[in-house]
């Protein structure tokens, strides 16, 4: 008789099995628990165990079943997001969310890459492998967002330069990388500005921390990608490859490093709002 054994903790290499195949679009964190303790996944020849963690390079398998992983699954969209959108897949409001307009995907979900609020428009990048999008956000990466701010107040040099230091917020201290005087006047004068972190609201935050109202706010540009002029808000294009390629090389990541999962999206350059 065939004794199988079981894969339990292996350590702090890679994500959890759940996370991973949670973020894959596979099914719920718990439910996917439920499998393991029922044992129905394993990691390369062994039965998993609650705690394993798995990397790009394990095999895994759902009731005997390979799980494939390859580099032409990976997707990443680059939506415009309109004002009066929410970059949540559950609100008790019942307002619309970004995720209804994108294209199904067969095994797995989009994950955004951040959060715009409810009326910041702009650039949003979402990807169907939710490592990518975690190390997009992660701060170590420190990887640029350039906002258009559009604000209603007087602002001084010294101010700018209080914005340039750092100022004190709830949560702790926060600044713009560079602040940027694009024209305008009165109720039109506008500003761009670049840090590189994503707490929440902090663009908002550090302005009205200094008095100042943010009367309209787009981001602009993502890292090394713009938001384009003919990508209309409600739309949505493909990364090509590469872009995503230097994506990955943003956050150390290998190509081969994938994720979970494969698309059924068709290959289309842009979708228009349904």
């Amino acid at each position: 008789m065939v004794v199988e054994k079981k894969v339990s903790d292996s350590g702090s290499r890679g994500d959890k099995l759940q996370k991973v195949l949670a973020q894959a679009g596979y099914g719920s964190r718990r439910q996917i628990e439920q499998w393991i303790q029922q044992g129905r996944i394993k990691v390369n020849d062994s039965i998993a165990a609650l705690g394993v963690r798995v990397t790009f390079k394990d095999r895994i398998y759902l009731d005997g079943k390979f799980l494939p992983r390859s580099a032409s699954s990976r997707k990443v969209l680059l939506y415009h997001k309109p004002m009066g959108e929410i970059c949540s897949r559950n609100d008790p409001e019942g307002r619309p969310d970004i995720f209804r307009k994108l294209p199904k995907i067969a095994h797995g979900r989009w994950v955004s890459v951040g959060r715009l609020d409810f009326n910041t428009s702009g650039l949003l990048l979402l990807t169907n492998d939710g490592e990518l999008a975690n190390r997009l956000m992660h701060p170590k990466y420190q990887i640029e967002r350039e906002y258009a701010v559009r604000i209603l107040g007087e602002v001084s040099k010294e101010m700018l330069q209080q914005l340039r230091d750092g100022v004190m917020l709830e949560d702790g201290m926060a600044n713009f990388d560079a602040i940027y005087n694009v024209g305008g006047e009165g109720k039109n004068h506008w500003y761009h500005v670049v840090l590189s972190e994503g707490k929440n609201r902090e663009v908002r935050r550090l302005w009205e921390a200094l008095g100042v109202r943010v009367s309209r706010l787009t981001r602009v540009r993502f890292g090394f990608l713009p938001l384009k002029k003919y990508l209309r808000p409600g739309h949505f294009k493909d990364a090509s490859e590469e872009e995503i390629r230097k994506l990955l090389q943003l956050v150390d990541m290998d190509e081969r490093q994938i994720q979970v999962g494969q698309t059924s999206i068709k290959d289309k350059s842009e979708w228009k709002k349904r």
